[in-house]
């Protein structure tokens, strides 16, 4: 049999899919400034008895999607089936796990978990009986007469995941359900859910969920996709072939981790246009302290790095998620004070000198990268210094930026490069005049 017949029939054997997604777009109309694509012809399948894992950074369309699939909101284009039915509203079929927890204060525990099953006339001597079954399923036993408030931040997603299991349904849709916890708690109930996943203890057939941890993504998850931002497209498709229990630190876990931190810095467009959706003024910028850079300059500076570090135990010791790290480290390559490459972040010279220089030098030095290789500002200075007064309104440049881009992109992009220019003092800015100037004019 030839390797074409083997994948036919490797293909016909698959389950057929829960959920299917075909060409999704999602686009909102932004007025005058346009329209933005959040989503770009996106194609997902979700399978029985697999967890996969949507993944890339805020802003990507990953929670927009999930909803899509909820049935919260129609998309703009393309199509969406549960069942191989077409999702046109509210889909009874799947339950979701959001960020926050989305607890009722005025109920108890026992009462926000039943509060599904009265939704959809559960009787009340069944609707408790489930609503127990399920707190005790996820170790909340005990706490049934508790109030939201006297439960710390784990027990109160605990409440969460109890109360879109005992609907039973068919998928577990989870946005970035573990972010708002800290390191151990989000750990723990990591481990559990798994746990209960892999014993087969829990009423779902196949879980989708949303992150932005890599070591996440690849900890719980059978697949794994990875969204590109600007629009949100699926750039790539890992399968996770690692048995369960799966750990951290072993060679094949630390190379997919490598792996997928090279995928996601990999850059798509030219050097002078770096990561940031745009070119010259209407580059979209995102707000990156100087503090920030600053100090990742010196991370990476420092031992045991010396100038060049590996993205992913940069991250760790770092205690940064991609969210974090990755605007940092790509404004740094913006400015040519770093190059990120396979995963990699490695100091040029331009950076190890400011690693190594004082206040004053920095200021100069980050102002010269600035003048170089970021157009708004050197745009903004062109008109100050051409100006008798070396005054000019913030709100020209806003509503010039709103000709490229968003509104609210706008304002971000603004907001970062005077951030930028004020530190280096490059020019100044009046927050409450809201007015540009030069200190110092030449």
């Amino acid at each position: 049999m030839d390797a074409v017949s083997v994948t036919r029939r490797a293909e016909a054997t698959k389950p057929a899919p829960i959920v299917s997604a075909r060409q999704v777009c999602q686009t909102y109309d932004k007025g005058a400034s346009g329209s933005l694509v959040v989503l770009d012809n996106i194609d997902i399948e979700l399978r029985p008895a697999e967890i996969v894992g949507l993944l890339g950074r805020s802003g990507s369309g990953k929670s927009t999607l999930l909803r899509a699939i909820a049935g919260l909101i129609r998309p703009s284009g393309g199509t969406i089936t549960f069942e191989g039915e077409p999702v046109t509203g509210p889909n009874s079929g799947v339950a979701v796990v959001f960020q926050s927890f989305a607890l009722f204060p005025w109920l108890t525990v026992l009462e926000n978990v039943e509060l599904g099953l009265e939704a959809q006339g559960v009787l009340p001597v069944e609707r408790r009986k489930r609503a127990l079954a399920a707190i005790d399923l996820i170790g909340l036993d005990g706490f049934e007469s508790a109030y939201p408030k006297e439960l710390s931040g784990g027990m109160r997603q605990r409440v969460g995941l109890a109360r879109a299991l005992v609907v039973h349904p068919k998928v577990l849709l989870m946005d970035e359900p573990f972010s708002a916890l800290d390191v151990l708690t989000a750990e723990t109930l990591r481990t559990d859910l798994l746990d209960l996943w892999c014993e087969g203890r829990m009423p779902i057939e196949a879980i989708l969920m949303v992150t932005h941890n890599i070591e996440e993504a690849v900890l719980m998850c059978d697949r794994i996709l990875i969204f590109g931002s600007n629009p949100g497209r699926v750039i790539a498709e890992i399968r996770v072939d690692m048995p369960q229990p799966r750990d951290r630190l072993a060679p094949e876990f630390r190379v997919l981790v490598e792996d997928i931190y090279a995928r996601m810095t990999a850059r798509t467009a030219p050097v002078h246009e770096g990561f940031f959706p745009g070119s010259g003024i209407a580059m979209s910028l995102p707000r990156v302290s100087t503090n920030l850079m600053a100090g990742l300059i010196e991370a990476i500076a420092a031992e045991p790095y010396k100038g060049e570090a590996d993205l992913p135990p940069l991250a760790a010791g770092l205690h940064l998620e991609i969210d974090d790290l990755f605007p940092v480290a790509e404004t740094l390559q913006l400015l040519r004070f770093a190059d990120l490459e396979g995963g990699d972040i490695k100091l040029t010279a331009p950076g190890l000198r400011f690693a190594g220089s004082n206040v004053d030098e920095r200021k100069h030095l980050f102002a010269q990268q600035l003048a170089t290789y970021v157009p708004l500002a050197t745009h903004i200075r062109r008109v100050l210094d051409e100006r008798p007064t070396h005054k000019a309104p913030a709100a020209r440049f806003r509503d010039e930026l709103e000709d490229h881009m968003s509104e609210d992109y706008a304002v971000t992009t603004l907001k970062a490069v005077t951030n930028w220019a004020r530190y280096g003092e490059y020019f100044a800015y009046d927050e409450i005049a809201d007015l540009f100037t030069l200190e110092n004019p030449s």
